[in-house]
């Protein structure tokens, strides 16, 4: 990376938004742009994530662009290693690896008032933009938590996201903390492999069958022949979601019906009483994220499996201690604990106009103009920001809608550079961001995620749920359809003459 490098566009992360963002900005034209990403490849959590079992829990024909069809799904629900490879796939068919900077963690980013644009430090150089899209996504960074007697622990330790394959789980006595999406399709992988399994669960949860199953040959022919198959079938996953979404934001009681089959799914499989309780919510299902197994009950129940109803409290020398009081005495701990996802860490390298970081600016909470930008921050957008997460369908839809805000707000820079005097920056407004968000904590009172009765990480240290989308996919895709300008204050670079005379009066004192 040239030291000095100035690009119109830097994007920080290469999973699905950075990739989309990036094939977005060349179909519109824009080539000026690089995509910085910290390891020394892409795919973003599908990358991280390589842990035994990982697939994804949306169907794979909706869990993709729709610019970039994939008639060869090998499965409703694909892997890890399918999804990886086809965002290889993407870098490699538009062209964008001449735009990908690896090796290029973003150690800090600093808006310059002066020049209107951001100075950018990354691990293998410095560059500047004008504008940076943040696509660092809410499940990138792990999140280990602080258990007293840790750092004592003579074992094995690591995060579902960074899965140490040299270390052999045959035999050994494991512990799993959590049972979240990743801890749950890990126990069913390593179960048989290891020699005895114990599963810290604070708090269970509610899951529900995994409707999988090998797409055929023929039905991969078929939408490679007549590529409207394949647009039909992500038309209808999409719509059955779509139908979906009130029950969840603004009737929960019709959840009823769903925690009946759930219940129905577990008392199927797990006979003992004793182990059903111990798996049973007391919360009502959508209230934390619900999960799609029909392995995970089985090798519960199996004989070298214990379920501690209870949270890890404290590690003395090799036993693991629950708040309980149950003892395991193990050879390695899997966290499958989850990510920061209300306290993302790139915030505490973003600085804005006045300096503050942006975890600074959001100490009381994240808040974001329609889930994209941020008052005090110019020309800076995040892809999956505050509240633009999803119960129920595919991120995809989501990050696609905001590559359209991206492009428009881009092209309203390019409006107001060329009818104005010297380059343009747009900041949003306070109250916009302010108005934008009360409406969406309104509506998110009525919400499964509010009156259902759990803590779940879509909320904050306030209890405030900064995560989810309270709509549908389709009306989020309304609301960025353009940059409205009304909630945006027009920063202008001083001209040149201008500079000279600051500078003058600034030697003369």
């Amino acid at each position: 990376m040239a030291e000095h490098e100035h690009v119109r566009v830097a994007v920080i992360g290469s999973g699905f938004g950075g990739l989309g963002a990036a094939v977005r900005l060349r179909r519109a034209g824009i080539t000026d742009f690089v995509v910085l990403e910290r390891r020394d490849s892409v795919g973003g959590t599908w990358r991280d994530n390589s842990y035994p079992g990982c697939a994804c829990d949306v169907p794979s024909h909706l869990y993709s662009f729709s610019f970039a069809p994939n008639p060869d799904w090998p499965r409703n629900f694909s892997g890890q290693e399918h999804i990886r490879a086809y965002l290889e796939r993407v870098a490699d068919t538009f062209g964008l690896r001449p735009h990908i900077r690896l090796d290029s963690e973003v150690l800090q980013a600093r808006w310059d008032a002066e020049e209107l644009r951001w100075e950018i430090e990354t691990g293998s150089g410095t560059l500047t933009a004008d504008m940076v899209v943040s696509a660092t996504g809410p499940l990138s960074d792990p999140k280990i938590p602080d258990i007293p007697g840790l750092d004592g622990f003579t074992g094995k330790v690591f995060h579902s996201a960074q899965w140490d394959h040299d270390y052999d789980l045959r035999g050994k006595r494991v512990a799993v903390i959590g049972t979240g999406a990743s801890a749950i399709q890990i126990i069913p992988a390593i179960q048989p492999l290891v020699g005895k399994l114990t599963v810290f669960q604070r708090t269970p949860a509610w899951v529900m069958p995994r409707m999988d199953r090998e797409i055929s040959g023929f039905e991969r022919r078929l939408h490679t022949a007549v590529p409207p198959t394949r647009a039909l079938r992500r038309q209808m996953l999409w719509l059955i979601r779509e139908f979906q979404v009130g029950a969840f934001t603004k009737h929960p009681a019709q959840m009823r019906l769903v925690e009946k089959l759930a219940k129905y799914h577990m008392t199927r499989v797990v006979k003992d009483p004793a182990l059903r309780a111990k798996l049973t919510p007391d919360y009502r299902i959508g209230c934390k994220r619900i999960l799609l197994s029909n392995t995970y009950y089985p090798a519960l129940t199996r004989p070298n499996v214990d379920v501690v109803a209870s949270g890890l409290r404290e590690v003395r020398g090799n036993t693991l201690v629950a708040a309980d009081g149950t003892e395991a005495e193990v050879d390695a701990v899997i966290f499958g604990t989850g990510f920061h996802v209300t306290d993302v860490p790139i915030a505490h390298r973003i600085k804005g106009a006045d300096g503050t970081t942006l975890a600074e600016t959001w100490k009381d909470g994240m808040e974001a103009l329609r889930g994209s930008t941020i008052a005090g921050f110019p020309n800076f957008m995040m892809i999956i920001g505050p509240n633009t997460g999803l119960g129920n369908s595919s991120m995809i839809l989501i990050i696609e809608a905001q590559l359209n805000y991206m492009i428009d707000y881009l092209r309203q820079l390019d409006t107001l550079t060329t009818a104005g005097t010297g380059r343009a920056a747009l900041d949003a407004r306070p109250e916009a961001v302010r108005s934008w968000n009360t409406r969406i904590q309104e509506r998110m009172r009525r919400t499964v995620w509010t009156t259902g009765g759990c803590e779940s990480w879509y909320l904050d240290a306030n209890g405030r749920n900064t995560t989810v989308w309270p709509g549908t996919t389709g009306e989020f895709r309304r609301v960025t359809r353009q940059v409205d300008l009304a909630e945006y204050r027009v920063l202008r670079a001083p001209a040149p003459a201008d500079r000279r005379s600051a500078d003058t009066v600034e030697a003369a004192r």
